[in-house]
């Protein structure tokens, strides 16, 4: 992993994949599958995600303020679907039921999941008091980001060069998912 400018820590969820959410409070630690996570701005970075006031993560979100945001890739779809269909409220040894490893992250002890591909450390911005309560919607700022120098460099994703089991998951419904495709190439815009 290598560190990524944060004015390009957008650019790790711009594509769209499905997430795992890091939380920890008071020692207890989880992580949980997403399909709803996107950036929301570069300068200063920010990113929303929505998470279930009902689930662990949350719990440990409110308590903490802070959260990570980890791309899985297609060799740890096993994982993904694992964390997605546990509950941490249930299962209290869930991370490695799920075979989940973490670091702690190094400005606020978030879990950073092993083996993902980007990794971002954020905190909640004051403004999700408004949205999460109604919309489960969690806002937050980037404070440390970074990734796999194999599929994400110069401030871009170069899944095109790297092997099929590093490119990013995105689900699509009934635990269905696809692997990010092909990179496409468009004519550079003149203007007149």
């Amino acid at each position: 992993m290598h560190t990524v400018e944060l004015k390009h820590a957008y650019r790790l969820l711009n594509h769209g994949p499905t997430v795992l959410v890091g939380s920890q409070h008071a020692g207890q630690s989880n992580v949980m599958a997403a399909a709803w996570a996107m950036p929301l701005d570069f300068d200063t970075p920010k990113i929303a995600v929505v998470i279930d006031k009902a689930t662990l993560t949350r719990e440990l979100i409110d308590a903490s303020g802070v959260l990570s945001i980890n791309v899985p890739c297609v060799a740890m779809k096993d994982q993904v679907m694992a964390a997605g269909g546990l509950s941490g409220k249930t299962v209290p040894d869930k991370l490695a039921r799920c075979q989940i490893s973490t670091q702690p992250a190094p400005h606020t002890g978030v879990p950073l999941v092993d083996g993902c591909t980007a990794q971002l450390e954020c905190r909640v911005l004051p403004a999700t008091a408004h949205v999460a309560g109604p919309h489960d919607l969690i806002l937050a700022e980037v404070i440390g980001a970074w990734a796999d120098e194999r599929v994400f460099s110069q401030g871009r994703w170069h899944f095109e060069n790297a092997p099929p089991e590093l490119r990013s998951l995105h689900h699509v419904a009934g635990g269905h998912f696809y692997a990010i495709g092909e990179a496409v190439q468009a004519l550079p815009v003149t203007h007149a």
